[in-house]
């Protein structure tokens, strides 16, 4: 048998990963979740001010840490450690479309990309890509800090703001400011939607 797991993942995991992005992957998820420094903290075990450093890019994690992190935040590991691939000059700035990370979804139909490179620069909206299958629906509404805006690709897709129901096609837009939504995909083909979703900080002030 070789090295032993515990040990492994006791063991830093930043030989070959950027610090900076690896940190500005964490805030950038945490943030656009709406979470907080604590809900990681208590999550990785660790404390409110590792995670702050982490996210800095002036901490070491390990690969037990970045797990549980991903548990948390609902993405696979290797969302973490994609930007190890990354030329230096790219990261917090470019997204190639090979190498969007995609988010682990409970819905079935619904494949959720991420395209900001980093919030980084203060934190003000993340930018996700979604590809909603026929007949996928988002069955339970969603109510959450935010701002959301979005514009259809392609495609239809009904959409629910509390009461109010909307059929929006290819070139529709809509904003959502923190009511409770759901959407459903009626049409033949998939629907594509691009959202962008506020940090609940500056949501929050802009009220």
């Amino acid at each position: 048998m070789g090295r032993s797991s515990v040990q492994a993942v006791s063991e830093p995991a930043e030989a070959g990963i950027d610090r900076v992005a690896l940190g500005q992957a964490i805030r950038s998820l945490r943030k656009a979740q709406a979470k907080t420094l604590a809900d990681l903290a208590s999550a990785t075990g660790r404390s409110v001010s590792f995670i702050s450093q982490l996210e800095r890019g002036n901490a070491e994690s390990t690969i037990s840490d970045l797990r549980r992190l991903a548990n948390t935040l609902g993405v696979p590991l290797n969302w973490f450690l994609m930007s190890e691939f990354k030329p230096a000059e790219e990261v917090g700035h470019i997204v190639r479309a090979a190498s969007r990370r995609k988010l682990e979804t409970e819905t079935d139909g619904l494949v959720e990309e991420v395209l900001s490179p980093s919030t980084n620069t203060g934190g003000v909206f993340v930018t996700f890509l979604s590809t909603i299958a026929p007949g996928a629906l988002l069955a339970e509404p969603i109510e959450r800090d935010t701002e959301e805006e979005g514009y259809v690709v392609k495609g239809e897709l009904e959409l629910w703001i509390e009461d109010q129901a909307s059929l929006l096609t290819a070139g529709d837009s809509f904003r959502i400011d923190g009511q409770p939504y759901r959407w459903v995909n009626r049409g033949e083909t998939e629907a594509v939607v691009v959202w962008v979703v506020s940090s609940p900080t500056k949501h929050q002030n802009s009220r």
